[in-house]
């Protein structure tokens, strides 16, 4: 048995786990925080609530926070700071670099902001984890070609274990999240979804109430709209075991939903986080994601720009 075992960390250690689908997981996820800090100043992100009197919360392990370190009227110089790194994940430059700067300012956020949600928290789970595959990335962009691991393979298996784990997590979070709604009645009689969609804070948008409102009074479209998440979020977890075959369809149910999460409760960094988590957890990771030679063209283009920046040499300077 340890001779297979042997064997297959062998073959696996052999394939390069640092390709373009572990980036766009990355991308996906840094969106999630980069939106929120990106579309909300900080006096709305860091402000008294019930029980918090002071903030941003600075308590415990949360004082070594980002948001922690500059004085309460510095918090948008901080918010900018934030902005400016996490824009550099999105483009994908130095994965190397990026990553710790990346999971700090997640934990920052998730740690002092007065309201994070749970697309903040699974951030902040997910760039940990992340950790240990982008330190060991050593590509220029994280959308590059997959790098080489002939002389790596020690490295490659650390990458390979810790997306594994990744999955383990997913797994657990969707498996999670379909058993415990059953133990409340609304969701066990189909009801579940009309008192979500009707409510004053997450209930649908008035351009999708007229579409959607006549299904949620029908007894079997309310019944149908509130069991299939719960069948979503029950197969997705059930993607550990699937065969590659299957995932692509549960990735794209898994997409959907999100999506439809986002656009139907305004949930809009909680969807970028699940994405990534999704990607991750369905999408083989060993199999780069082919982006058309039109795109490819647009996207260098979009980021001439900060390659240039980020090539440039420091200017000399000269003693008077």
């Amino acid at each position: 048995m340890l001779t297979r075992l042997d064997r297959f960390a062998t073959r696996l250690a052999q394939v390069s786990p640092w390709t373009n689908v572990y980036g766009l997981a990355r991308t996906c996820v840094a969106l999630c925080t980069l939106g929120t800090l990106l579309f909300s100043q900080a006096s709305s992100l860091f402000r008294p609530v019930q029980g918090i009197p002071t903030f941003p919360f600075c308590q415990g392990i949360s004082q070594y926070s980002l948001f922690c370190l500059v004085p309460p009227d510095q918090l948008e110089v901080a918010r900018f700071v934030a902005i400016g790194v996490l824009l550099a994940v999105v483009s994908g430059w130095r994965p190397r670099f990026t990553a710790l700067p990346h999971w700090w300012i997640t934990v920052s956020f998730q740690a002092s902001a007065s309201i994070p949600d749970g697309g903040d928290q699974i951030s902040a789970v997910i760039t940990l984890l992340l950790l240990p595959v982008a330190l060991l990335d050593g590509r220029r962009w994280h959308w590059g070609p997959p790098a080489e691991v002939s002389n790596r393979l020690a490295a490659s298996l650390v990458a390979w274990t810790t997306l594994f784990v990744i999955r383990l997590q997913v797994t657990g979070l969707y498996f999670q999240a379909s058993v415990a709604k059953l133990s409340h009645a609304e969701w066990a009689d189909g009801t579940g979804l009309w008192y979500w969609l009707n409510d004053s804070f997450f209930g649908m948008p008035d351009w999708a109430r007229p579409v959607l409102q006549p299904i949620l009074l029908n007894p079997v479209g309310v019944t149908a709209m509130t069991w299939g998440p719960l069948i979503i979020e029950f197969g997705i977890a059930l993607g550990m075991i699937a065969r590659r075959p299957v995932r692509p369809y549960l990735l794209a149910s898994g997409l959907l939903f999100h999506l439809m999460i986002g656009l139907l409760m305004g949930l809009g960094s909680f969807m970028f986080a699940m994405f990534g988590c999704l990607i991750l957890h369905l999408r083989p990771v060993d199999q780069p994601i082919r982006i058309p030679l039109r795109l490819h063209a647009a996207l260098r283009r979009a980021l001439d720009p900060v390659r240039a920046a980020l090539a440039r040499p420091a200017k000399a300077t000269t003693s008077p």
